[in-house]
Order: structure tokens, then C-alpha cells, then sequence
């Protein structure tokens, strides 16, 4: 192999992106680290082009591997969440967990939930952050980039599965068969690290987010069809029985409308009255902030870090939250939970 310019950059000469055709490695086996055969192949590879041009990140990038590693093989070394255990002669297990999540009502679970989930909700926490930083490292580098984001957003969604189910736990509409289903997926969720449908939901989600990311808000005039438009125009077929079957609900147009403008259901409404009021066709987003007179409440969904697209998510969760204990007008679940929701349902109809 050739050797590099000294002011090339490492990714560009020595793989230009994942290497086409390589052996993705095999799947972790249950009870193992949360990473797949994937992405430890690609921080191999990235490991090895670093130490080709004699980077000065690749000890960074070899360390905090280490601490990810560890932390995960230290969080699956507790008890498995399914397992059977006595304490002073009493027995703990599986079903009398499931039947305390179906009687679970608030949001205050920490205390509440083994130890095992919380090691690996931070094994999570750390991966999000070592996947982050080498998507920054590999900036410039679209398949590069694109794969490291993917398994940071992957974190993102997973963690957003959990709120949907524990959303779902509290929903006093869902009959007790289905929440002792939910349950079993949060059981299951919390057991590996991964929702047992992750293949069929979590992408869904990120098809949603890629797309939300990618149309920002044109406001002007406020009623979201091009944005709906060009939102719907990523997604799939289960998408559009969703929007049909929500067309009916309050509830959906306006937490739709949260997720595509960017602002809370209190902030478009007053644009609106004020669009009304003086007879004003459309808005940008500097003219919105005006209206206001302050700095939209939600987080904004820009750049390039990726923390902004959960903070957006939490913001609206919390609103949300707001709203149903103190009976105000609104949305009382975000979009993703009442989309997640929808899907649910339909596997378990």
C-alpha cells in the first residue's frame, strides 16, 4: 500500500467509505455487547486508517472503545430482567415484574426498574456518544458518516421505543392482555438492549426522523401541506393508513402539526390569531420568532448533532405530559408515540 500525503486526510486515502463486500462479521450472541458484526467491522476499519496515517485521534478513538466494551460486558453481567431470584426466602420473577409494569402509572420509574436496565441504558448513553464522534471524524465522508450516524440515531429511537411503551403502560384505553404484551417488549427491550421488532419499528421511526430532518418548516401560511407533503413522500404505505385513520383525531393533527412546524400547540396558535387577526397571507421563520416575542419553546432540529432530535422529542413529551395533568387544550402524546402506537396495534390485531 501506497504511502499518504502528510496533509490527506486518513479516510479519504486509505478507504474512501465501508469497504464493499466485506464480511460484516457475525451477529452478537444473546447476552453479549449491543454492537453488531457491522459496526465493530467499521471501527476496525477506521481504526486501521488512523493508524496508517499516524493519526493523533486514533488513541482516543482505541480507548473510549475500550471503556464502551467494558461498560457493556460490566451491565450484562447482572441477572438477566427474565431471571428468578430469592430474596430472604422471597421469590422475584418475570410475571410479577410484567404484572407491576401493567399497574404502572407514573412517569417516575427510576427507582423502579432493575438494575441491569439502567447499566445498560448508560451502555447506550456511551455508545450514542462514541458513534457521534466518529461520525463527526468521518464528516465530509458520506458512507462513512451515514453508517455511524445510523447507529447513533439507532440509540436515539430505542430509547424513544421505551417512552412509546411506558406511554402505552399508562394508556388506560389498552386492555389488560395487550399492556401484559407491552410489558414483555419492555422486558425484552430492557433484557438486550434492542425492542424484539426493531426490525420492523425502530427504521420506521428512523425513516420519519431522516425525513423531518431533511424538511425543515416553511411556515408560510401556516397550514403544513408542503411540509406534510414532502414528509409523507419518505414514508411507507403504513404511514398514510396512519395519517387516514388519525384524520378524524384532534389529538394527531395537532401533535403532526408540533412535529412538523417546529413549535408547541400554544405557539400555533397564537401565529395563527395573529396571521388572522391582521390578514397576513404568510410568515417565515425570523417573522415567527417576532410574533412570539421570544425564542421558540421546542428545541430546534439543526447541524449536525444529533442530540437536538431527542431533546425535540422529550420537549414536546414534557408539553405534552403538561397538558394531560393539568387538562389543558392539546396534544397528550407526541407524534412518535401515537405513530409507534398505531404500529403496535396493527402487529397485534
Amino acid at each position: 500500500m501506497a504511502c499518504c500525503e502528510s496533509d490527506s486526510d486518513p479516510l479519504d486515502t486509505v478507504f474512501p467509505g465501508p469497504r464493499e463486500g466485506r464480511s460484516q462479521g457475525p451477529e452478537p450472541k444473546k447476552g453479549g455487547l449491543i454492537l453488531s458484526g457491522g459496526e465493530i467491522s467499521l471501527v476496525a476499519e477506521i481504526e486501521e486508517a488512523l493508524s496508517f496515517s499516524k493519526s493523533q485521534d486514533l488513541e482516543g478513538i482505541r480507548e473510549r472503545f475500550q471503556c464502551l466494551k467494558a461498560l457493556g460486558e460490566a451491565a450484562f453481567r447482572f441477572p438477566s430482567v427474565r431471571e428468578a431470584q430469592r430474596l430472604m426466602g422471597e421469590k422475584r420473577d418475570e410475571s410479577q415484574l410484567i404484572q407491576s409494569l401493567c399497574s404502572f402509572s407514573s412517569p417516575n420509574y427510576l427507582l423502579h426498574i432493575p438494575t441491569k436496565v439502567l447499566a445498560i441504558r448508560s451502555f447506550l448513553v456511551a455508545k450514542f456518544h462514541y458513534f457521534s464522534m466518529l461520525h463527526t471524524l468521518a464528516k465530509g465522508k458520506a458512507l462513512w458518516s451515514r453508517s455511524f450516524k445510523s447507529s447513533a440515531f439507532q440509540v436515539i429511537c430505542t430509547l424513544m421505543a421505551e417512552a412509546v411503551y411506558f406511554s402505552c403502560l399508562e394508556d388506560p384505553s389498552f386492555s389488560p392482555e395487550l399492556k401484559q404484551g407491552i410489558a414483555n417488549d419492555l422486558i425484552s427491550l430492557w433484557d438486550s438492549g434492542t425492542d424484539p421488532r426493531a426490525n420492523r419499528h425502530l427504521p420506521a421511526l428512523e425513516v420519519l426522523w431522516v425525513a423531518r430532518e431533511e424538511t425543515p418548516p416553511a411556515f408560510g401560511t401556516m397550514d403544513g401541506n408542503s411540509e406534510l407533503f414532502r414528509l409523507s413522500f419518505e414514508m411507507g404505505p403504513d404511514w398514510q393508513d396512519f395519517l387516514t385513520e388519525g384524520s378524524t383525531s384532534d389529538e394527531t393533527r395537532w401533535a403532526l402539526e408540533e412535529f412538523l412546524f417546529g413549535l408547541s400547540y400554544e405557539e400555533i396558535k397564537q401565529v395563527r390569531a395573529r396571521l388572522l387577526r391582521f390578514r397576513i397571507n404568510a410568515v417565515n421563520y425570523d417573522e415567527v420568532r417576532t410574533y412570539l416575542g421570544h425564542k421558540p419553546s421546542f428545541t430546534m432540529v439543526e447541524g449536525s448533532d444529533m442530540r437536538n432530535i431527542f431533546d425535540f422529542y422529550t420537549d414536546r413529551q414534557e408539553a405534552a405530559r403538561f397538558r394531560k395533568r393539568t387538562a389543558a387544550p392539546g396534544p397528550y402524546h407526541t407524534l412518535e408515540e401515537l405513530y409507534l402506537r398505531y404500529r403496535i396495534l396493527q402487529d397485534r390485531d
